[in-house]
C-alpha cells in the first residue's frame, strides 16, 4: 500500500465549489506514477525504454465531496497482476474528516511500439517488481 497526498486546488472546482468528478482520474494518475517510482519503477524511465502502460479500464465510484483546499489521502494498492495486465486499487480520503470520498480502480496492459508485451520477456526486472508489489498489496488490510 502506498499513500499519495494531494491538496485539492481552486482550478479543480466546479460551480457548486465541488472538484469536479473528471479531477479524480487525473489524481488517480498521479498517484499511480507516484506509486511505480516508489516501488522501483520510474513512469520515465519505462517509457525512455519504449514501454508505456496505457489504461485500458477504469471504475470510479464517488461517495462524498472534496472540496477546494481539501487535503485528500490516496491509498494505492497493486490488486491484481496476470503478466500481462496490472490492476490498481485507489482510495480517496479526506485527511480532515478520515471520511472515503472516492474508490476506484484501473486496469492497465503494456505496449511496446505500439503492441502489447508481457513485461517479462522484454523487462524482466519490471516483472519480479511487480509481483513483488503485488504480494505486499494482499498481505496489506489497510
Amino acid at each position: 500500500m502506498f499513500i499519495y497526498k494531494r491538496t485539492a486546488q481552486y482550478h479543480e472546482t466546479d460551480q457548486m465549489a465541488i472538484v469536479h468528478h473528471s479531477n479524480y482520474i487525473k489524481w488517480m494518475e498521479e498517484a499511480r506514477i507516484a506509486f511505480l517510482k516508489e516501488i522501483g519503477l520510474p513512469y520515465a524511465e519505462m517509457e525512455r525504454d519504449g514501454i508505456t502502460s496505457p489504461v485500458v479500464e477504469i471504475n470510479v465510484n464517488y461517495k462524498d465531496m472534496v472540496r477546494f483546499d481539501d487535503q485528500v489521502e490516496i491509498c494505492v494498492r497493486l490488486v491484481s497482476y496476470n503478466g500481462v495486465t496490472l490492476g490498481i486499487s485507489y482510495e480517496m480520503k479526506n485527511e480532515a474528516t478520515g471520511k472515503i470520498c472516492t474508490t476506484a480502480t484501473s486496469k492497465h496492459c503494456f505496449l511496446k511500439g505500439g503492441r502489447i508485451v508481457a513485461p517479462k520477456k522484454c523487462r524482466p526486472e519490471l516483472d519480479e517488481v511487480l509481483k513483488a508489489a503485488l504480494e505486499e498489496g494482499k498481505n496489506t488490510t489497510n
